[in-house]
């Protein structure tokens, strides 16, 4: 009898624990990855990625989260059509070889209740190399055109395009690129 009252507490305490996991799908509106890249040493270059999806896990009782974000770099937008086009080539993004790119984050540090960071791996031109990135700002409220919890923040990391094979131009093209993240994921 002690052992099946304990065997069911364990099972008791382990459904609490996973209740406590929301998640959320990334709302395609309110969702942008922007980059900045310095040009010839004078100016920035700036651009996003229009089109973006996934879901976030979030437990902010237990600290915990998982991110899967899919980004479609063929939707790069810097404005300038031509400048889209050479983007999206064999020079940078190949998007006709590499039509997505993925981030895969586990390991979500908080402070309180709010992500400080979130940490994971990011596959590009079929390249993997680990991210860490760093929140700006972090929230979650009640979205009351949706009638459901919205949680969402700004996000930025900076990568080394090298990393991924992406070399052309180098060293006249800087190598550091800026990535800056706006997220907004609603609940399911």
């Amino acid at each position: 009898m002690y052992k099946t009252l304990i065997a069911l507490a364990i099972v008791a305490a382990s459904s609490a624990a996973g209740a406590q996991e929301v998640i959320y799908e990334v709302e395609p509106t309110h969702t942008f990855v922007h980059f900045e890249a310095l040009h010839s040493g004078t100016s920035t270059n700036r651009g996003r990625f229009d089109t973006i999806e996934g879901t976030v896990m979030l437990d902010r009782e237990g600290k915990k989260g998982k991110a899967s974000i899919t980004v479609r770099p063929g939707s790069v937008n810097t404005g300038i059509d031509s400048y889209n086009k050479h983007l999206s080539n064999a020079d940078f993004l190949h998007v006709d070889v590499f039509p997505t790119a993925q981030f895969e984050g586990n390991d979500f540090v908080f402070e309180g209740s709010q992500v400080k960071s979130v940490s994971g791996t990011l596959t590009l031109l079929g390249k993997q190399q680990p991210v860490t990135l760093t929140a700006l700002r972090f929230n979650c409220y009640d979205n009351p055109r949706e009638k459901t919890e919205a949680c969402g923040g700004d996000f930025e990391t900076t990568l080394k395009r090298s990393d991924y094979g992406m070399t052309f131009g180098l060293p006249g093209i800087p190598d550091e690129i800026r990535i800056l993240i706006q997220i907004e994921a609603l609940k399911r």
